[in-house]
């Protein structure tokens, strides 16, 4: 049978590391999961009180409001105002997403279809990818980099573009390179747009997620930035709530509303205890985000000195939960799919292969510091053992 949007999407690296990973513990191996970017850190506990509390009452198991209810968009209005400094109406500048891969999805929707292009770095997170391709668009590839060479980059992915590009995705910190910018970066990516007439999505997934001392912008703090710019503020990682999928765009009205219409036909909202446990959660447990980051700073620092000890050393990472690193010159005779597979294998290590985010991703592996740092420690001696030619 044939199937459209899904036939010709490539294998899904990640799932063969996964089920790598799966085979390799039925046979019972210990293997330090480094793979999957998914937060092992538990929710704040006034965020479960409040969700038991609320499902408590029937008057919640009904269909909720698609765009999230008023008290909800009003509480990550608050969170921009505390956090960015930045003013949001949460009436036309706000709305609810069923978690920020749900939300980007959809608003490809209404900013693309066949014929159009968007402009995405290269590498990418796989949905920044494929979401442009779901709603029918190309996508121009832009070679990621920091500062004024991505800005000269994506002039020429412009130029060079037909047609010419509706939309530019971008996510800083980034994930998997974990580049990250300044104020003034945005600024420039502002005016590249207004100057084009397209629209900016950023997926500020890891808003709060920043290390010694950096601070993670908004784009929305650019003055003007709100009349071409959208931006993805999700509780995933922020509040280690991952699995709650409470997400939010926030910024350009017109491409709020034009969310809010779609959805209207798509989704009755967020289970109602989630958005009220999600409300409570941003008022009451704010200094929840520096707590995640002062844990992943540390396990920043436990991967990256010991990888370092065992002769491969990687960049400390300013921003993200992950930590970028290009194959040892002794092993990039395999590709970074290959490498990833003989980690699991070999030193019951996982990580994501490079090519997962696109080709130009190749040659590197991401791990993603989900493991508490005793379980890091002893990932980096089972590479040791296993990472012979670093000898």
């Amino acid at each position: 049978m044939e199937f459209r949007r899904i036939d010709h999407l490539p294998p899904y690296v990640f799932s063969i590391i996964n089920e790598l990973k799966v085979d390799a513990r039925r046979a019972g191996a210990d293997v330090i999961d480094c793979g999957f970017g998914n937060p092992d850190l538990p929710s704040p506990d006034v965020a479960m009180k409040k969700l038991a509390e609320s499902a408590q009452l029937a008057r919640n198991h009904r269909y909720s409001a698609s765009r999230g209810i008023p008290k909800l968009r009003a509480a990550v209005a608050d969170l921009y105002q505390r956090r960015f400094g930045v003013a949001v109406d949460p009436e036309s500048e706000v709305i609810n997403v069923i978690g920020a891969k749900e939300g980007f999805t959809h608003l490809m929707w209404v900013l693309l279809q066949p014929g159009d292009a968007c402009l995405v770095p290269a590498p990418s997170y796989p949905i920044h990818i494929w979401g442009p391709i779901f709603a029918g668009a190309a996508i121009r590839e832009v070679a990621l980099a920091e500062g004024e060479e991505f800005i000269a980059n994506l002039e020429r992915a412009w130029e060079y573009s037909w047609p010419k590009p509706r939309a530019l995705v971008i996510s800083f910190p980034h994930n998997p390179t974990t580049v990250c910018v300044d104020r003034d970066f945005f600024r420039r990516v502002v005016e590249f747009a207004k100057e084009r007439g397209i629209i900016v999505v950023h997926d500020n997934a890891y808003a709060d997620l920043g290390f010694d001392g950096y601070d993670p912008p908004s784009i929305l703090q650019v003055p003007g930035a709100k009349d071409c710019c959208v931006e993805l503020y999700s509780m995933t990682k922020s509040f280690s709530m991952a699995g709650w999928r409470v997400a939010f765009l926030l910024g350009n009205a017109e491409v709020v509303a034009a969310l809010a219409k779609l959805k209207s036909y798509l989704d009755y909202g967020t289970f109602q205890p989630i958005q009220i446990a999600a409300t409570v959660t941003m008022n009451e447990a704010s200094e929840h985000p520096k707590l995640v980051k002062d844990i992943y700073q540390s396990r920043r620092n436990t991967l990256c000195d010991g990888l370092a000890r065992i002769g491969w050393p990687v960049e400390r990472p300013r921003g993200t939960m992950f930590v970028w690193a290009r194959i040892p010159e002794q092993y990039r005779d395999m590709d970074s799919l290959e490498f990833s597979s003989f980690l699991v294998r070999e030193a019951g290590v996982a990580t994501s292969p490079g090519v997962g985010f696109g080709p130009g991703g190749e040659g590197h592996v991401r791990f993603a510091l989900i493991e508490n740092e005793q379980r890091l420690g002893q990932g980096v001696r089972n590479l040791r053992r296993s990472l012979t030619r670093l000898a």
